[in-house]
């Protein structure tokens, strides 16, 4: 059952009669309605009447609207202004740029600008390579969007896209010392936002694509990664897929299961979906069927898009058809990366024992997380008013740092597999409740860089690696195949 949460906290300033129940009589009219009381404070006292501050979780807009009425409605009591706290927290922007270094003197300016850049200018001129070392380059990481798939919001524009990106932004700096900026591209046009992208690359050391809609997200992926010597990371695919698999391989731990012997649903073929598969089938599950909104993906089903040619010819052993309730029997995993309430209880009910759902649709999952409790052994959403969150925040920033400090030009799947494992093996003691480490645990984002780091490193002394499962996969290319990459 969803519980009110910050995401609609708001703060209402009141004023109510100075009366010694006028503290409890206000705190009843919010619960009564269902809100959540977080902070009192009074602003103001009077012989007659206190001004309070007070705060409160809501479930919706909506609902924050019943209880600042049910606050108006009560005897001697007046709302005189309403605070979004969420909105506060964007006004003006969620970051900002700042030196770093100090600008007192005329020594410090000719040093940091002309005439003293010139000389630098001049040796990234002779040996470009040296951007890397002497520009913010070294940690410096676009966020890239077109504003075609927002949240689950949809095509919402480049400019709505900007608060998502600014938040992307600030998580980058806060867990893993990565300085990222947003790029919102006004225009949703393949071709313009890979020659944009190329354009704009030598001021970053890597590309953080995000809320780029399916399936022009793969190719737009694809040939950046051929074109571009930084790395290429679309976080909607390749970061959830990552703290997909950290969290998987420490349920089954909790349920004593082995991947080769467990039959796996995934529902939702998009970025994510795709990106999660891709990962999954060089573990070899005894079984995998994908689920898309056309139902059961197999060889046989006329229409596929070329982004699901290859999904269908590497899943579905048995050749199963049918819709998502025909695919639940039996399953030991359901993966969900597609809509809200897909799922019946029967359906839970139906999947083989000790089973583990990913109801992961956000804000609402494929099922209601309490109901899905009641028959399976281990339950995961992306909310964070439940436990085990898929949040990606776990994945990239230490991903990036990893790139980053080992200069990595290309990121390849056996990175994104090294970062899932040290995820993974922050929680030493997996319980039902506890798959993941909380994305406020300081030790995650070292983790995953070095473990990114290390593998960068081993490609380098052998020379290249293979792409465990080749990066065309979104196009529908036949097999996978190993590609070299330099890591140089």
């Amino acid at each position: 059952m969803t519980v009110p949460g910050p995401g609609y906290a708001i703060t209402a300033r009141v004023e109510a009669p100075a009366s010694a129940t006028a503290a409890g009589d206000l705190a009843v009219a919010v619960g009564r309605v269902g809100g959540v009381m977080t902070a009192f404070d009074v602003v103001e006292s009077r012989t007659d009447s206190i001004i309070v501050d007070i705060s409160c979780n809501a479930l919706s807009e909506e609902h924050t609207h019943q209880i600042t009425g049910a606050l108006d409605a009560l005897d001697g009591v007046r709302v005189r202004n309403v605070s979004d706290r969420t909105f506060l927290v964007h006004l003006g922007g969620k970051i900002e740029v700042t030196a770093k270094v100090g600008l007192r003197t005329r020594e410090d300016l000719s040093r940091a600008y002309t005439p003293g850049v010139a000389r630098v200018c001049q040796a990234i001129a002779a040996r470009p390579e040296d951007a890397r070392s002497l520009t913010i380059k070294r940690n410096t990481v676009a966020v890239v969007t077109d504003g075609s798939a927002v949240l689950g919001l949809g095509n919402l524009g480049a400019a709505a896209a900007m608060p998502v990106m600014e938040g992307k932004a600030a998580l980058f700096k806060r867990f893993a010392g990565v300085d990222a900026w947003p790029v919102c591209l006004d225009t949703q046009d393949t071709e313009e936002i890979i020659r944009t992208v190329e354009v704009l690359a030598p001021a970053y050391g890597g590309i953080n694509l995000e809320d780029i809609a399916a399936p022009a997200c793969f190719e737009i992926e694809e040939r950046l990664r051929d074109a571009l010597d930084i790395p290429v990371f679309h976080d909607d695919q390749h970061g959830t897929a990552v703290v997909v698999l950290a969290a998987l391989r420490n349920a089954l731990r909790v349920v004593g299961k082995e991947m080769n012997d467990c039959r796996i649903v995934v529902c939702g073929v998009g970025a994510a979906g795709s990106a999660i598969i891709r990962l999954l089938l060089p573990l070899a599950p005894a079984d995998l069927v994908a689920v898309d909104v056309e139902g059961i993906i197999h060889p046989d089903r006329p229409g596929l898009h070329p982004s699901l040619e290859w999904v269908a010819e590497q899943t579905n052993r048995e050749r199963a058809t049918g819709d998502l309730h025909d695919a639940m029997p039996g399953a030991d995993v359901f993966i969900g990366v597609s809509a809200p309430n897909l799922l019946r209880e029967v359906d839970i009910a139906g999947m083989a024992d000790e089973a583990v759902v990913f109801a992961l649709a956000n804000p609402d999952p494929e099922i209601d997380p309490s109901i899905a409790q009641r028959h399976a052994h281990v339950v995961a959403t992306g909310r964070s008013d439940y436990p085990n969150q898929i949040n990606n925040v776990l994945a990239f920033p230490g991903i990036f740092r990893g790139l980053l400090d080992a200069h990595a030009r290309g990121i390849t799947d056996e990175m994104l597999l090294a970062a899932a494992a040290a995820i993974a093996d922050v929680v030493a003691e997996p319980n039902p409740l506890f798959i993941v480490p909380s994305v406020f645990d300081n030790t995650v984002a070292p983790a995953v860089a070095g473990a990114v780091r290390k593998t960068v490193e081993r490609a380098r002394e052998g020379g290249g690696g293979p792409v465990a499962i080749g990066d065309a996969l979104a196009l529908g290319e036949e097999t996978a195949r190993a590609v070299e990459t330099s890591d140089e």
